[in-house]
């Protein structure tokens, strides 16, 4: 779409930032490569900070085994 492949939506080439772009998360700028963040919506930075929160659990977890 035209929101997605507008370089002013990507911040240093990287970090998807667009507010009208409702999606947590979209495709990277090459859809092969995977999902993004949209840096600015502030769902996707919950549930970026949830992932990260759930796999330092699941190493703890595991370290202490």
């Amino acid at each position: 779409d035209k929101m997605h492949d507008d370089p002013a939506n990507w911040v240093w080439g990287v970090f998807y930032f667009n507010k009208k772009d409702k999606r947590i998360f979209p495709p990277k700028r090459l859809s092969m490569l995977g999902w993004t963040v949209n840096f600015a919506n502030p769902y996707s930075l919950l549930a970026f900070a949830g992932l990260f929160i759930l796999i330092a659990i699941i190493l703890n977890f595991y370290r202490g085994m």
